[in-house]
């Protein structure tokens, strides 16, 4: 008989972010979605920071945090369940403005090392270079990591230095903040 042999995990990095519907709490419940992923393992999540939002759209802030995923799902299977999460949530695409306000957004940031210009699967994801909300959560992680095809987190940060950015305190109820276990 064959032996078979289970698939590697990889490291997903995921941003999330909200400004509708008490954006906190939908930050937290993509949190416990993620942490219920098949053949996933939701291996550490940032602290929440507000963050001003971009793109000229008035809105209000947004709420944003970064979670580190070992998966053994494929890129494009990981992505398809965070549209899922998304949809969950009440988000619709088709009639949301771009950069407009958002009930939740979930981005596959990185998956591996895999670099991407499908336009169904960008990575990693296009603006991951200019936006703080996404740079300083992962710094927050590990500094050094390097951005394929860009650089380590902390050559990109200065370029982002004037974006406006506060931590937010933990919450009393979140029991997936800072999470670090091992697959």
């Amino acid at each position: 008989m064959a032996e078979t042999t289970e698939p590697i995990a990889v490291i997903a990095w995921v941003g999330m972010g909200s400004n509708q519907q008490e954006p906190r709490f939908q930050v937290a419940r993509a949190r416990s979605a993620l942490n219920g992923l098949p053949e996933t393992l939701l291996a550490w999540v940032s602290q929440d920071y507000l963050s001003e939002p971009i793109g000229g759209v008035a809105q209000a802030p947004f709420v944003n945090a970064v979670a580190r995923l070992e998966t053994r799902l494929s890129a494009a299977e990981l992505l398809r369940a965070l549209h899922q999460i998304e949809e969950e949530a009440g988000r619709r695409r088709a009639v949301e403005l771009v950069w407009g306000p958002r009930v939740l957004d979930l981005d596959l940031l990185l998956y591996g090392e895999l670099q991407s210009q499908d336009s169904s699967l960008r990575l990693p994801h296009p603006e991951i270079a200019h936006r703080a909300f996404v740079l300083r959560p992962l710094a927050d992680y590990d500094a050094q990591m390097s951005i394929p095809g860009l650089g380590t987190i902390a050559e990109l940060l200065p370029a982002v230095a004037e974006q406006k950015l506060w931590p937010l305190p933990a919450e009393a109820d979140d029991s997936t903040r800072g999470l670090r276990q091992s697959c």
